[in-house]
């Protein structure tokens, strides 16, 4: 009698957040290009104006949806459409791999992007951590229009956005503005951290056993 090989158990696949499912739709659909291009219209703009992105998204969305998170999935789904070229294949292979974090918290958020994007050379230091400072005494209204050239200049420069991340946390930004804020700030600074200890090295001097 042949006995087979046990089989390693498969670890319970977590049901996607709203936040993805959203992002994967929009991504979905901008495959069409007039989608895409319809899309776009909306950057920086408020609900009201966004004439072109009621087709796709009303659907999709709670007729009972906070003002702001209503705000923020037309945000997040004109900011997709724009991606820069070099960026949009690169998209859904990123998604996978932040998904796979256990925790959310751990997933990057634009504190994070913006670190990185000042480790690349995209940003400079200064001016990275300079817009974060500004951003977190920002309400939303402020911050929407200041997005697509940022995320754009980060994309453009190989840094990837979570969109999700961002769609969560534009739709809390007005009412847990300091949490989502001190996040950001946490992220920023852990992340440069991280890269600065990788790049030094041990500058302990070796004793004069080591060095006979």
């Amino acid at each position: 009698m042949t006995i087979s090989a046990p089989v390693a158990a498969q670890p319970p696949t977590k049901p996607l957040r709203p936040s993805d499912t959203f992002v994967d739709h929009v991504l979905a659909l901008c495959e069409s290009k007039k989608a895409q291009a319809d899309l776009r219209t909306g950057l920086g703009l408020p609900v009201e104006r966004c004439n072109y992105l009621h087709r796709y998204l009303v659907p999709r969305l709670s007729e009972r949806l906070h003002p702001d998170a209503k705000r923020a999935h037309y945000a997040v789904a004109a900011l997709i459409a724009a991606r820069p070229r070099s960026a949009r294949e690169a998209t859904a292979h990123e998604a996978k791999g932040a998904r796979a974090l256990a925790d959310w918290h751990l997933r990057p958020n634009l504190g994070a992007a913006l670190a990185e994007g000042a480790r690349k050379g995209v940003l400079k230091p200064d001016s990275a951590e300079g817009d974060l400072h500004l951003m977190a005494r920002q309400s939303s209204e402020a911050i929407h229009p200041r997005l697509p050239a940022l995320t754009r200049h980060l994309l453009t420069g190989g840094v990837a956005i979570d969109w999700a991340v961002m769609l969560e946390d534009l739709s809390w930004w007005n009412r847990k503005r300091d949490n989502i804020a001190t996040r950001w700030l946490e992220s920023y600074f852990r992340v440069s951290d991280a890269h600065d200890d990788s790049g030094t090295e041990d500058q302990t001097p070796k004793s004069s056993e080591e060095n006979n």
